[in-house]
């Protein structure tokens, strides 16, 4: 195997375990995002659980954060709840860095 063979197998492997880290840390967000706005819009129990899975599946529709994005104001908007777009990407934000921390601090 050549040197730049080996270099090329580095980088996918670099690029496999970003992606992995990028789609965990999205995925603990999500969870920590759902439980924020579940409390918002008093949710309980299994309620709660079923919400978090939403939202995760909401994050499925297409690339970025849009998605969850209007799953949120749509539910918030449903029930009444006056809740600023600028805080739910404020949150949406300030809840990924939490967890990109969380997923490091777990996979060392």
């Amino acid at each position: 195997m050549t040197t730049f063979d080996e270099r090329e197998k580095a980088f996918e492997k670099k690029f496999a375990h970003d992606q992995d880290l990028k789609f965990r840390a999205e995925s603990r967000r999500n969870r920590m995002v759902a439980e924020w706005a579940a409390t918002k819009l008093g949710l309980t129990g299994e309620a709660v659980d079923d919400y978090i899975k939403a939202v995760r599946k909401a994050d499925l529709e297409e690339k970025g954060d849009d998605d969850v994005f209007r799953k949120l104001r749509k539910d918030f908007d449903a029930k009444g709840i006056q809740v600023s777009d600028t805080e739910i990407r404020d949150v949406l934000f300030k809840l990924l860095g939490e967890a990109v921390a969380q997923v490091q601090k777990d996979t060392k």
